[in-house]
């Protein structure tokens, strides 16, 4: 008889799971409580428009590989990925922006015309990233979070002052330019945390940035889900949506199954890529592994007010990946994680895949997405989307010279409340548990229960942290952690 494993939730962890799981001879069964799998990466479609819903930015292309690879399979057997030139842009102030291309020479020439000498520096950083990269994404991020022995390597060793001193502190020491600073710092925000609070071993993310490139998956990056779930049923996943289960079965401390839309099934192991806090909500407080105290004093990776507005024409000024950053990032950062709050001037961001997608919009029109982070767990109102909507797009046709808004054909809003509705999504945050120097790595919420045998979780809350990269590394830990076990059974 196989062994039974159910996964709650299909992102990208969980689909990652299901698939080593499924190849590895276990049974394995997904159940989805929306009506469309993909997790947090769900689509859209209205009027011809399409929007992904949630990530976006398709970076560290050598991971999505890995995973396919894993299945003797490539990406590009399930989708086209196609390099964006130029990467994104950086708007600061009406006539001034800086384009990010998508080779290192060319960024080198424009950090110089920036600020004199500032090319030799990013060489020597990005030498270093490099490195690290090499050794988080290539070793490190593979281990389950058991210890901190697993942080201590020869190689490591040598780094050890670099979990010490912060990104932020790492950049400023050579960098004079704001401008420049803003977009070192900006991939640590894929991180979930402040610069000034993210280790600087994890400048990693910079070499993800100007070394790997940007990319997009024509269709968007609900293809990606796609070919992941193709997978999956290919090996015998068996994915159920509108499943909501709504209890953890345990029996002398061991996982014996679910109870979904009020009907018990028996599994053998139970694996949660659903949100932690939640899935622990799911079985009795004694078997719980972390109070309400704990889960209140941890730093989470901030939530997002999310709009995705469909467009009568083309927008002029703006590539496919738009950074606005015209006001104080240090400003916006503090009311996110110091005195959480709704920011009084937001950094924003903003996504026009119809730039370089056409299956984004209909011919001659243009889909937008705008992203405001936003510290988790605020108030969420219409009235309040609606001030910031308003905010967001003045600034927009200022900054861009353009005006949009009697071009606005719709609008549609995501946030705090809608993250907790779909996802049960910790106080509505976005991105899971941020990686700062205390929780990374053995310091996250373990994939392995220590309270309930036969319990496992996998996602942005555990190792190795946010981000979609991550999350399918998460699943094949959590997936490696299980047939370890069972194999020694």
């Amino acid at each position: 008889m196989d062994t039974k494993i159910t996964i709650i939730g299909s992102g990208f962890s969980s689909l990652a799971a299901s698939c080593y799981l499924s190849k590895m001879g276990y049974e394995v069964t997904i159940l989805e409580k929306n009506n469309t799998i993909g997790g947090r990466a769900r689509v859209l479609k209205k009027d011809g428009f399409k929007f992904d819903i949630g990530p976006t930015w398709y970076w560290m292309p050598d991971v999505f590989e890995r995973f396919f690879n894993d299945f003797d399979k490539k990406p590009s057997d399930y989708y086209s990925l196609n390099k964006l030139n130029p990467a994104y842009k950086v708007v600061f102030d009406t006539n001034d922006s800086i384009i990010i291309p998508d080779n290192l020479s060319q960024i080198y020439t424009i950090f110089e015309k920036e600020e004199k000498g500032s090319s030799k520096y990013l060489k020597e950083f990005l030498t270093s990233a490099k490195s690290n990269y090499d050794v988080a994404i290539k070793d490190l991020v593979y281990r389950p979070g058991n210890s901190i022995t697993e942080l201590i390597t020869p190689v490591t060793i040598k780094r050890v002052n670099q979990f010490f001193s912060s990104i932020s502190y790492s950049i400023r020491k050579k960098i004079k330019s704001q401008k420049l600073i803003q977009i070192l710092e900006f991939p640590v925000l894929f991180l979930g945390a402040k610069p000034s609070n993210t280790p600087a071993f994890y400048n990693f993310m910079n070499y993800a940035d100007f070394g790997l490139g940007t990319w997009h998956p024509e269709g968007g990056m609900y293809e990606v889900i796609k070919a992941m779930s193709s997978l999956a049923i290919s090996l015998g996943v068996n994915i159920k949506t509108n499943c909501n289960v709504s209890e953890i079965i345990v029996v002398d401390s061991i996982a014996k199954g679910v109870v979904v839309n009020g009907v018990k099934i028996n599994s053998d192991i139970v694996l949660s890529g659903a949100d932690y806090h939640h899935t622990e909500t799911l079985i009795d407080k004694k078997y719980r592994q972390y109070s309400e105290k704990y889960w209140s004093k941890k730093t989470f990776a901030p939530s997002s007010l999310l709009f995705y507005v469909g467009f009568d024409k083309k927008l002029n000024n703006v590539n496919h990946h738009t950074l606005f950053f015209d006001t104080s990032f240090e400003t916006h950062a503090k009311d996110i994680y110091d005195n959480p709050k709704w920011p009084d001037k937001p950094l924003f961001y903003g996504s026009f895949p119809s730039m370089t997608d056409a299956s984004s919009a209909p011919k001659d029109k243009e889909a937008g997405i705008f992203l405001i982070p936003i510290a988790p767990g605020i108030e969420d109102t219409p009235e309040i989307r609606e001030k910031y909507f308003n905010q967001i797009i003045d600034r927009f046709e200022k900054l861009t010279k353009q005006k949009v808004k009697d071009h606005i054909l719709f609008k549609e809003s995501y946030c705090v409340k809608d993250f907790i509705k779909d996802y049960n999504s910790y106080k509505g945050n976005a991105y899971g548990l941020a990686n700062t120097l205390t929780q990374t790595a053995f310091l996250r919420p373990k994939i392995k229960s220590k309270k309930v045998k036969n319990l496992f979780f996998t996602g942005q809350l555990t190792v190795p942290g946010p981000g979609v990269p991550p999350s399918l590394i998460s699943g094949k830990i959590a997936a490696d952690l299980i047939d370890k076990e069972y194999k020694t059974k």
